[in-house]
Parts: C-alpha cells; structure tokens; sequence
C-alpha cells in the first residue's frame, strides 16, 4: 500500500485498531446500556459500559477508514480525533473520578489520563505529518513531461 507511513497513517492504523478491538473486549466486562447503567474496569483500570465501548468500536472504525483512504484523511483524523478527545479529557476532570459524561459514558481518572494521552499523540501526529500534494492532471492539449510532440512539428 505504502513504501513508508507518515506519523498521522500509523496513528490512525494503530489506534483506530486498538480501540475498535478495546471495544470489542469491553463487552466482556460491560454489555450494559444505562445511564450509566452497569459499569465494570477493563483490566481492573477503565471504566466502561455499553455505550463506552460503542464510541470505542466507532472510533476504531473511522480511525481504520481514514488510514485506509491515505495520509491526508489519515491527517484529519488524527487532527479531529486529537481535538475531540482533549475535549473528552478536560470534561471527564472537571467532572472527576466515577463520574458519566452526558450521563451515560462512565468515565474515571485512568480515562481521563488515557484521554490526554491520545489527544496530544493525534495532535502531535497532525503536526508531524505534512500534507499530501494532489498532483493536477496536465491542461488538454498541453505537452507531458516525456511525450512525443506533434505530428505537425515533426518536420518534413
């Protein structure tokens, strides 16, 4: 697919599968929708419940879509994704520890920590990667690098 990946494609690869699968495995601790409803620590460390693990498996998915579709989406996730989850990180604070944000996505200190983490891991991916160039198809009519010329200035 690549010869190399930029900063921004391993972090939507990389993270985009890791919370698709953490939100998978959260089902085995959590399967309860509520408000917060039944909420269990994956691995003993992050609070989850079936919502929380819904916007996890989501999340993965449109961080795997955006690595898929190359380094400019690749880019924007990580940008979004970066922007979001600081947003995430301060609101799960100023609320504190056990408590749900919008009253149904449980979140404790270990989230909020992870939350900082990935934001300032996708902003920095965001600023680590350089756009990709689109490179124009050539005028109509205009000569390509390499082509023939035209018949008329072949000469006699």
């Amino acid at each position: 697919m690549y010869d190399s990946y930029s900063p921004a494609s391993l972090y939507a690869g990389l993270i985009g599968g890791v919370l698709f699968l953490v939100g998978i495995l959260g089902f085995f601790y959590s399967a309860s929708f509520g408000d917060p409803g039944e909420v269990d620590a994956v691995l003993g460390v992050f609070d989850v419940n079936a919502w929380h693990n819904i916007v996890h498996i989501l999340s993965g998915a449109v961080g795997l879509l955006a690595f898929r579709a190359g380094r400019n989406a690749s880019r924007t996730f990580a940008l979004a994704f970066g922007l979001v989850y600081l947003v995430v990180a301060i609101w799960g604070f100023i609320l504190g520890d056990g408590e749900s944000i919008l009253g149904f996505l449980p979140v404790n200190t270990e989230d909020n920590v992870l939350h900082v983490v990935l934001a300032l891991l996708g902003i920095g991916a965001y600023l680590a990667t350089a756009p990709e160039r689109e490179t124009a198809a050539p005028a109509r009519g205009a000569p390509r690098h390499g082509a023939c010329p035209p018949v008329e200035q072949w000469g006699p």
